[in-house]
């Protein structure tokens, strides 16, 4: 049967001392019950005994030196192995006590902070430029020998980006086009110009949300998924094994992404814009009385076709930003499972923070060159 710790506590001499007398071995093994009562001990105490322990390790040490500290107690009847124990951990302890992490005054800290998240960002574009020069390499070797273009994984990537956000992107654009409607109908209406709902869906729609809200979508369902695919293929090697074997990652795998999310996002922009549009003249049917296939018609008259060629035209650009964030994010991973989500999360929130500033400068430039 295991020896387990046992102590008394002695009444008071004459000086109105008391004494703590432990007995038996003082480990981490036979410290369990005894720690319990210990910790629920009332009494205080000005001695602790310990010259009837048999046997004590760290813990043991631990718990004589924590009854000193917090009763103020003097140890006595300690072997030599017991003392440098005790003498140990006081010293680790009271050194702990010390440590301070070393904190810079606020008015130098936050130009530091500063400096390194400046230092980063050029780090960060020193790299997105590497990566760029790197796909252009790719693009030419691809061009020289169109053989090597890998068209069946063009194809798969156009299904993923394409045709299987059709669905999401479709009920969005409806709900989109009927929340356009009905809040520009509703500020129209004081001046009587309902009318003129029909403009406000149709230019906004092809000009500006259809695309906008496509990359979006995109860049959160697409681009995310590039980033999670090829920071799992780095992390479990498969990259660095592609490499070996000949085989560039940047033909395979970021190429055959970049190109098929170039050609979907035209198409779907303006699928986006339609139904939107078809979103919008069916809540005008309901709530303002212009017939479906009216606002239709009407749309053909009032939207301008520079605005369609607008659209059009943002779009690939919007879907190379979306591949191109999503690529370079993944191809940074190298530690860690963690690292692939906050790869993920930067390049969701890198394309669309890229898309919506070049959106604002595609507007200014097409203003300028009169297409506003």
């Amino acid at each position: 049967m295991r020896e387990l710790t046992d102590f008394k506590l002695v009444p008071a001499d004459e000086e109105g001392a008391a004494t703590l007398a432990f007995s038996g071995p003082m480990t981490v093994a036979s410290l369990g019950a005894a720690d319990t009562r210990l910790r629920a001990l009332g009494e205080s105490f000005a001695t602790i005994d310990i010259s009837a322990v048999t046997r004590i390790d760290t813990v043991g040490a631990w718990t004589v030196w924590r009854l000193s500290r917090d009763h103020d107690a003097k140890i006595t009847g300690c072997s030599d192995e017991a003392q440098k124990l005790v003498d140990a951990i006081s010293k680790a302890d009271s050194n702990a006590e010390n440590v301070r992490a070393h904190r810079l005054p606020l008015f130098t800290r936050v130009p530091a902070h500063v400096g390194e998240v400046m230092i980063g960002l050029g780090q960060g574009m020193l790299q997105v430029t590497g990566f760029l020069g790197q796909i252009m390499l790719s693009a030419g070797t691809l061009i020289r020998h169109p053989g090597r273009f890998r068209m069946k994984a063009l194809v798969h990537q156009m299904e993923l980006v394409g045709v299987n956000s059709l669905a999401i992107i479709g009920l969005m654009s409806f709900l989109v086009g009927i929340v356009i409607a009905q809040q520009g109908a509703v500020q129209l209406r004081q001046f009587g110009a309902e009318i003129y709902t029909v403009n406000l869906v149709g230019r906004l729609t092809l000009r500006e949300l259809g695309v906008l809200m496509t990359a979006i979508m995109v860049a959160g369902r697409s681009g995310s998924a590039f980033a999670a695919q090829i920071g799992t293929m780095k992390l479990t090697e498969e990259v660095d094994a592609m490499r070996t074997i000949g085989v560039s990652p940047m033909e395979s795998l970021v190429m055959p992404r970049i190109l098929a999310t170039m050609i979907m996002m035209p198409l779907l922009g303006f699928y986006s814009a339609i139904v939107g549009i078809i979103g919008g003249a069916f809540l005008s049917s309901l709530t303002l009385g212009i017939p479906f296939f009216t606002f239709l018609a009407r749309i053909q008259e009032v939207v301008p076709l520079h605005d369609v060629w607008v659209g059009i035209t943002k779009a690939p650009v919007f879907g190379l930003i979306v591949a191109l964030a999503g690529c370079y994010q993944g191809m940074q991973v190298k530690n860690n499972a963690e690292e692939v989500g906050a790869r993920t999360t930067a390049a969701v929130v890198m394309a669309i923070f890229t898309v919506i500033v070049l959106d604002a400068f595609f507007a200014v430039f097409f203003t300028n060159i009169g297409w506003g």
